[in-house]
């Protein structure tokens, strides 16, 4: 097997890997913020071994200042991670991981505010796009049935953890040089600090299941996962990462109507291909004014 080819296979599983997560979530019966710190402490372990695999875990690797941003992007990171776990509850693993994927919008607009950069006329059009879908989204789950408050809530909640997952990507981007398996390693460890006082234990019955689905959370959807992400990016170009990327929206729709028969209604699948043909534009560069500055 070639490089690219152990680079599509690494993404690929990575992706399936990440569009399970919310069913492993829901499983454990447990607050998001209690799910989080299981997940940053197993994953801060996960995290360790495969650092000390790769002979990160020397001095030198990062500074104080470079420590001091890995550790703000944790607290992004964590953040962006409880939101989007306690919207799995609210508006459906489906409908939730589809708003989430509107965080390249998110960094756009970031990007804007703090880093001078300009959004172009057609990244602005996909934006306009990826906006009407979420409308769509809602619509749509309000025609299915799903009037509860909670429904909005969990597209609310969406959207913030893409907001804060973006922050936590503008971050690291700033942090070159310093090998993501580390990033990753603090960014857990701060998690871990964190939440101590939202950390609850699994009981009753059901408990050696909970523990068994929170050492998967840590080991797979955190380390595992990481170590093939980061493994991946670097044997294969960015616009295939950015193709396999869409695994995930994908496996998580498909797991969501197999786990717990949550179906996505005719509005809604428009505004989940709606969000995702937006972040497939502006990610690939299609332009949504071709025609017109050709007949120009």
């Amino acid at each position: 097997m070639n490089t690219k080819s152990r680079g599509i296979m690494e993404m690929t599983t990575a992706m399936v890997i990440s569009g399970t997560v919310g069913w492993f979530v829901l499983e454990t019966r447990m607050p998001a913020a209690s799910v989080v710190f299981w997940r940053c402490a197993f994953g801060a372990v996960a995290m360790l071994l495969a650092c000390a695999g790769l002979g990160l875990l020397r001095r030198g690797v990062l500074n104080g200042r470079q420590a001091g941003l890995v550790a703000l992007g944790g607290v992004a990171l964590i953040a962006n991670w409880v939101l989007l776990f306690a919207a799995y509850s609210h508006a459906s693993i489906a409908v939730a991981t589809v708003t989430y994927h509107t965080q390249p919008f998110m960094l756009v607009a970031l990007g804007a505010l703090f880093f001078g950069e300009k959004p172009t006329a057609n990244k602005l059009g996909w934006l306009g796009v990826a906006f009407g879908g979420v409308v769509l989204i809602v619509i749509g789950g309000q025609q299915a049935g799903s009037h509860a408050p909670g429904y909005l809530a969990g597209i609310g909640l969406a959207l913030a953890a893409a907001f804060f997952y973006a922050i936590a990507a503008a971050i690291t981007k700033s942090l070159k040089g310093v090998p993501p398996h580390v990033i990753v390693v603090i960014q857990m460890i701060v998690g871990s600090v964190l939440l101590v006082p939202f950390a609850t234990w699994p009981d009753g019955a059901s408990s050696p299941q909970a523990w068994g689905l929170l050492l998967a959370i840590g080991f797979i959807h955190t380390g595992l996962m990481s170590t093939l992400l980061y493994g991946a990016i670097q044997k294969i170009s960015t616009s295939l990462v950015g193709v396999l990327s869409f695994v995930y929206p994908i496996v998580a729709i498909v797991v969501d109507a197999w786990a717990f028969d949550h179906l996505l209604g005719a509005m809604q699948v428009v505004g989940a291909v709606a969000i995702l043909a937006a972040v497939a534009g502006m990610n690939f560069g299609w332009s949504l004014f071709y025609l017109h500055r050709r007949n120009a």
